[in-house]
């Protein structure tokens, strides 16, 4: 990696320095299957935990007789440490058992590395280990990377990409749902009653087939979809709506793309027609204040208000919340959802960003509607990843 003086080139393009004389190191104990910040710093994927420290000096990772050579070739730091040398080292000297936290406390040691700064999330157990040892470790809040939430070409194209993927899943549902028989208040496809389950299991297989992985994907049908996160179950019915939201992860890249699209398979009641209008407009307008310096709070106050003057109040409303009660849209990459956030939360978005912009309505007995783009944040406007089209009957 290019490194500079108390600096050194990321992965997402940005450039990391130490925060101010009293740190002497940043470190990541976990493994970066689980936790994006490492395989952020790293593009090393293990199951396994290890230890990742960066400092003035460098950055360097330490790693198991099992992981080494493959991490030497693929890690991007500085330097790979055998876990094994250490350990052996410290047999020597006559520990037992030597652990990573042992291995770490020597080669800190070695670096003269004893201010240290580590993530939120940080174990700490690990945390007390190394306090015992007389080091000084503090924690830092989220995002310990703010360099993740720009995103670099690479980034984006990645993004695009597992986006790419997803309207492709989306379009095999939505053929799916036109080849299908209305009889009575089921849907029938080649025979048997189209579910919420067999289409999850369609998307799911063609986003498979594309080497992408998806959990949690909402195929959620009338009254279900009033509860956002509601996954679906059970037969798709005509003439109600259908929300589709889908956000996998492509198991190459490990970044993710996220899309919802609302649709009504047969004729939409005028209700659910005008609902569905109202929330593309109030989509259209957020989309539209999108830009590098804006205030996420103002955008999501702005279709609040939007929504409001169309006549459709947010509240509890037959001991359930009903209208417009969740954020606008959120940060993603690595992560599904990452800052910055377009809600009530004070966030002003950057040039590089890539965030979402999903407002939606929900009102028992009438219907579901969230309309869902990815969106990349520039200077005077935002570029539209999307590109799957919207429209209400199937």
């Amino acid at each position: 990696m290019a490194m500079g003086a108390g600096k050194e080139s990321l992965p997402g393009g940005g450039a990391w320095e130490l925060d101010g004389p009293e740190v002497d190191a940043l470190l990541i104990i976990a493994t970066s299957e689980a936790n994006s910040d490492l395989y952020y710093a790293t593009r090393f994927l293990a199951p396994d935990p290890f230890a990742y420290v960066r400092s003035r000096e460098g950055s360097f990772v330490i790693m198991s007789d099992l992981e080494y050579g493959r991490a030497r070739a693929q890690a991007r730091v500085d330097e790979v440490l055998s876990l094994s040398h250490y350990e052996e080292q410290l047999r020597c000297r006559g520990a037992a058992e030597p652990t990573l936290l042992d291995v770490l406390d020597e080669v800190l040691r070695e670096r003269g590395l004893k201010r240290l700064l580590v993530p939120a999330a940080f174990p700490l157990e690990q945390a007390d280990g190394l306090r015992e040892r007389s080091y000084t470790v503090r924690s830092k809040k989220d995002p310990f990377f703010p360099e993740r939430l720009v995103k670099s070409h690479e980034e984006v194209a990645y993004i695009l990409e597992t986006q790419r993927h997803t309207e492709a899943a989306f379009d095999a549902a939505v053929q799916a749902l036109r080849a299908a028989e209305i009889r009575g208040d089921t849907l029938v496809l080649d025979g048997e009653v189209l579910t919420s389950e067999g289409m999850k299991r369609l998307i799911n297989l063609k986003l498979m087939e594309q080497g992408c992985v998806a959990q949690h994907t909402i195929v959620a049908c009338g009254n279900q979809g009033v509860d956002p996160h509601h996954e679906g179950a059970g037969p798709l019915r005509p003439h109600q709506s259908i929300i589709f939201d889908i956000f996998p992860r492509s198991a190459h890249t490990r970044y993710f793309a996220d899309m919802t699209r609302t649709v009504v398979k047969g004729r939409a009641p005028d209700p659910l027609k005008r609902l569905y209008a109202t929330v593309l407009e109030g989509q259209l307008l957020g989309i539209s204040l999108v830009r590098a310096g804006a205030a996420g709070a103002e955008i999501h106050q702005a279709i609040h208000a939007l929504f409001e003057q169309r006549g459709y109040r947010t509240g509890l409303q037959g001991g359930r919340m009903q209208g417009f009660f969740h954020g606008t849209g959120h940060g993603l990459g690595l992560d599904i959802h990452e800052p910055p956030r377009i809600s009530r939360v004070a966030w002003t978005l950057q040039r590089g960003n890539v965030v979402t912009v999903e407002p939606g309505l929900y009102y028992w007995d009438v219907g579901a509607v969230r309309i869902e783009d990815m969106v990349l944040v520039e200077g005077d406007g935002c570029r539209n990843l999307t590109s799957y089209p919207k429209f209400l009957e199937v």
